[in-house]
């Protein structure tokens, strides 16, 4: 499948050049098209993926796909979806292998709407995203790679980065400027190599991993799940697939054997005899094998993500790790949708050009997170094989007890990395905690849980409009612009409170009067997300029933003009049960007096503020949203 430069488009002035088109390149892709970007998009492969390389997609991600209205598309798939990790270990009588526990993939105390791991080929993942790529004008341009670059804007202030590109047979060239450049390009990235960016090894111990894909016949009754086995014989990690198929890793070498060769490399034959041995009292025959390869993995992470802001890296570009926790698309989708919202901010004019060095900094710790966690888990695995009474105890502990066993505790953090929950950016301009220098009693109300940084927590609603229930968070998709949900509370004691909110939120000099619409007086009766700036969308939750409510009433007009944004916190939630307005008791807001949340369009909190009567809630976000934006907000804006 062979795609030549567009003729339609003959000018070579491109937003943005992305070199690579795997699932960090296609989400950085799929959202900048969206949101209107002149993408030039290159990959130096004559097709997607056809077999093999990454699977798993997390809860977290499955989250921020169904955000992006992908996650139905790859759901069609009928992806297999693991539940359960199961443990295998050497028996007590030295005969193969016996199950010493199971314990949930997304345990119950991570608070996710999809607990399960789904396992799709990546091939079709890609295909979902290049199906959307094209829907907004947008052709992977293949087989042509990338030859060299220079950045400079002193020769061209506005598109100061200059990118040639060939064709992989040499028959084409093209010299393209923009205004960044991406390097999806995996862990052999040209743009990395000329940046002169190394790559620093976190663990010195090396591994040598066999994968294969496949249908087998077999008896083993754990086949349908994710386990991992240790026997005698050596180890494997089983993970179910679409269509019958099953994806086994097992470890070839490792640079702490005597004969240690990084080289070192294994026939199909051999891999499979050796899981035989492995799998033993069972059988296990392959009818098929779909894929098979033999790989290197080393912990390594990339010095830096950028040297100016405008040349970029993302994914296995800068961070390798091993295959045992799934992990690498699922930080390359969050590394991409990380930089494309702050891109968009900068290039629509609604941010400071500075906000882009959060991407590095922020990207970057959870990379070394990253790391850190998956030498734990190898540990976890490789090191000291489960005793079932803790696996158990790993699987019944719930949320608030105490963990006493360091097992029990590795499990939890591990699930919730896992799961993509435990993601977590630093206080900075755009997460600021509660030990923020903006000293303001209004800042981060006692008693929230909400953690800045982090994913907002899920809540069920009713919308009042159609009485329908909603996913809260989910309500507002990924578009680039920052939600406002304001928790309203009780309307009889709030109502004061409330309509201050809106007078002040409509001054021309507020953080969001500062940023409207041109098109405003044009803008469709039906425009549900962004009637007024193309940066906000407001949502109002009330602790009350929704028959409780009535709109032209209770919600002043700019904050009713989101009419299908305003919801009844009247459902009831299992983790909250003695709570009258679960969503507000779940976020750790008064379900009296309420609060505001600000999420960033990524689906992290920023800051959580007191819903106040006067101008102070509006004064404390005019500070949060000028510490980063490209105008001065407020009569008195705070130099932060």
């Amino acid at each position: 499948m062979e795609n030549q430069p567009s003729r339609s488009s003959t000018s070579p002035y491109y937003d943005i050049v992305i070199v690579g088109a795997g699932p960090v390149g296609l989400m950085l892709s799929t959202c900048l098209a969206r949101w209107g970007y002149k993408i030039k998009h290159i990959d130096n492969r004559a097709e997607p993926t056809p077999t093999g390389r990454a699977d798993g997609i997390q809860p977290r991600s499955l989250d921020l796909l169904r955000n992006m209205g992908l996650k139905s598309a790859i759901m069609a798939h009928k992806p297999a979806r693991v539940f359960e990790v199961a443990f295998w270990d050497p028996s007590n009588g030295g005969k193969g292998i016996i199950r010493t526990g199971t314990w949930a993939s997304c345990p119950s105390f991570i608070d996710a709407r999809y607990p399960f791991t789904t396992l799709l080929h990546q091939g079709r993942i890609e295909r979902v995203f290049i199906s959307d790529l094209e829907k907004n004008g947008v052709q992977i341009q293949r087989p042509w790679t990338i030859k060299g670059f220079s950045s400079d804007d002193q020769v061209n202030p506005e598109y100061p980065v200059k990118v040639d590109l060939e064709h992989v047979d040499g028959t084409g060239t093209e010299t393209i400027c923009a205004k960044y450049l991406f390097s999806g390009e995996g862990a052999r990235s040209l743009v990395r190599e000329q940046l002169g960016i190394k790559i620093i090894h976190k663990d010195p111990i090396a591994h040598v991993w066999g994968v294969m894909d496949g249908v087998v016949k077999t008896d083993f009754p754990d086949i349908k799940m994710k386990c991992t086995i240790h026997s005698e014989h050596g180890s494997v990690m089983v993970i179910p697939r679409e269509d019958n198929m099953v994806r086994l890793y097992i470890q070839i070498a490792s640079s702490t054997d005597a004969d240690w060769n990084p080289r070192k490399t294994a026939t199909e034959a051999e891999v499979q005899a050796s899981a035989k041995r492995i799998f033993q009292p069972y059988s296990v025959e392959w009818e098929r094998v779909e894929w098979y390869s033999v790989y290197p993995i080393g912990q390594g992470i990339a010095a830096k993500y950028t040297l100016d802001h405008r040349v970029f890296l993302g994914g296995d570009a800068c961070h390798t790790h091993s295959p045992k926790a799934g992990q690498g698309m699922n930080t390359a989708f969050l590394d991409a949708s990380n930089l494309a919202w702050k891109i968009h901010a900068v290039e629509a004019g609604f941010a400071d050009r500075a906000l882009l060095t959060t991407y590095e900094s922020e990207r970057k710790d959870v990379a070394e997170a990253l790391l850190s966690f998956d030498n734990e888990y190898a540990k976890l695995f490789s090191q000291r094989p489960p005793a079932a009474t803790e696996v158990q105890a790993a699987s019944e502990q719930g949320n608030g007890q105490t963990v006493d066993n360091d097992f029990v505790k590795t499990f939890k953090e591990a699930c919730e990395f896992t799961s993509g929950y435990g993601v977590a950016y630093k206080p900075n301009a755009l997460n600021w905690s509660p030990e923020h220098s903006a000293k303001s009693s209004l800042i981060h109300p006692k008693g929230t849980k909400l953690r800045t940084g982090r994913i907002m927590i899920n809540a069920n609603v009713t919308r009042v409009v159609d009485a329908n229930v909603v996913h809260l968070e989910q309500e507002v998709p990924l578009n680039g612009s920052f939600r406002i949900y304001v928790f309203a509370g009780k309307p009889s004691v709030t109502s004061k409170a409330l309509k201050d909110f809106a007078f002040q939120l409509g001054n021309k000099r507020s953080f969001f009067g500062s940023y409207l619409r041109e098109d405003i007086n044009a803008v469709s009766h039906h425009e549900k997300h962004n009637p007024h700036s193309l940066f906000f969308t407001v949502c109002t939750v009330f602790a009350a029933a929704r028959t409780q409510i009535e709109i032209t009433r209770d919600v002043p007009n700019l904050l009713a003009r989101y009419r299908e944004h305003v919801y009844a916190d009247d459902r009831w939630d299992r983790r909250v049960p003695e709570a009258k307005a679960a969503a507000h008791a779940k976020m750790g807001l008064d379900e009296d007096k309420g609060g505001v949340v600000v999420v960033r369009p990524d689906g992290y909190v920023g800051i959580v503020v007191n819903l106040a009567e006067g101008s102070g809630t509006v004064d404390v976000l005019n500070g949060y949203f000028g510490a980063f934006c490209s105008k001065k907000l407020g009569a008195n804006m705070p130099q932060l």
